[in-house]
């Protein structure tokens, strides 16, 4: 190619890379304005005390995380007791995210015409406002709400709760985390569901000729294949529990005597309490939260390419 035919190319080269970095440089500066901002603003938070109101900030070094981790018996307490909590409702919401969610997805694979329509069904209450939904849920769990009524009717008088589920300690950590679920499984459907279809049929057909039976196919075929699927979700259903903690404040608002309380709500308490608010608190312990994600999302990693 002569000189000049190959300088003219570098040029629309360069011009297209020019276009590229200019359709991307919004979303690049927004980024860097409100993301990389917000997490140093969070950084240097975490090593200094304010309260929000005082011009000057104090400087705590790692205090803050001393003092939420041993340091202070009192906040040690409340980190500790918040993050058996969390860990609680991260088993109590994957585990039967994953089961009824592959459950539906084997049934709504099996059924043929209104598929689509179940499965807008079944989406329905992921894409539905998630304030609205938590409020209903309260006045449902209400004591003189629905689903005592309906306990009721049923002959089920001994599961009916006079306080309400959300009112009783004993069962206030399982019912929101019974709501989480129900908010969880539509994307575990979905998930489960696309991952079923990208099954070649051949492969499960060669399978029932050679004599494999129904449980062999769905154990020692489907199942690896829905390994990766199963870690995605399960990894989501963690995410949701670290960062949506809307429901336990719009629900419950830690109660009642502090048992629906996990760590991002211990965090928002520091940040926005009624009685005082510790900013430096809030920002050590969202510090801790992300650690504990990045630990989180490496280990599920680690066991994924262990077992594909």
């Amino acid at each position: 190619m002569p000189r000049r035919g190959r300088n003219r190319n570098r040029a629309g080269g360069r011009r297209e890379a020019l276009t590229g970095y200019l359709f991307v440089a919004p979303a690049v500066l927004l980024f860097a304005v409100l993301g990389l901002y917000t997490i140093g603003y969070g950084l240097a938070l975490s090593v200094h005390e304010w309260n929000g109101i005082t011009p000057t900030w104090t400087w705590a070094g790692l205090d803050n995380f001393r003092d939420l981790l041993w340091a202070v018996p009192s906040l040690a307490d409340s980190t500790k007791n918040a993050l058996g909590r969390t860990l609680a409702v991260m088993v109590g919401a994957a585990v039967p995210t994953v089961l009824i969610s592959l459950a539906l997805a084997l049934a709504l694979n099996s059924v043929g015409r209104i598929r689509g329509f179940l499965q807008t069904l079944y989406f329905l209450p992921y894409v539905t406002t998630g304030i609205a939904v938590f409020y209903a849920w309260r006045f449902i769990l209400l004591p003189d709400g629905a689903l005592n009524s309906v306990l009721e009717t049923v002959g089920l008088d001994f599961l009916v709760e006079p306080e309400g589920f959300l009112g009783n300690p004993e069962t206030a950590l399982w019912t929101t985390t019974g709501v989480l679920v129900w908010g969880m499984v539509p994307l575990g459907v979905l998930l489960y569901l696309s991952a079923l279809q990208s099954i070649d049929d051949a492969v499960l057909e060669a399978a029932r000729l050679d004599g494999a039976s129904a449980w062999k196919i769905a154990t020692r075929i489907v199942w690896p294949m829905l390994r990766p699927t199963t870690a995605l979700l399960v990894v989501l259903v963690l995410r949701g529990v670290l960062q949506e903690f809307q429901i336990f404040l719009l629900m419950t608002n830690g109660g009642p005597l502090d048992r629906t309380t996990t760590l991002p709500l211990l965090a928002y308490n520091y940040a926005f309490g009624r009685d005082a608010v510790y900013y430096g608190y809030a920002s050590a312990l969202g510090w801790l939260l992300f650690l504990f994600s990045v630990a989180l999302a490496a280990l599920t990693f680690v066991v994924l390419r262990r077992r594909t």
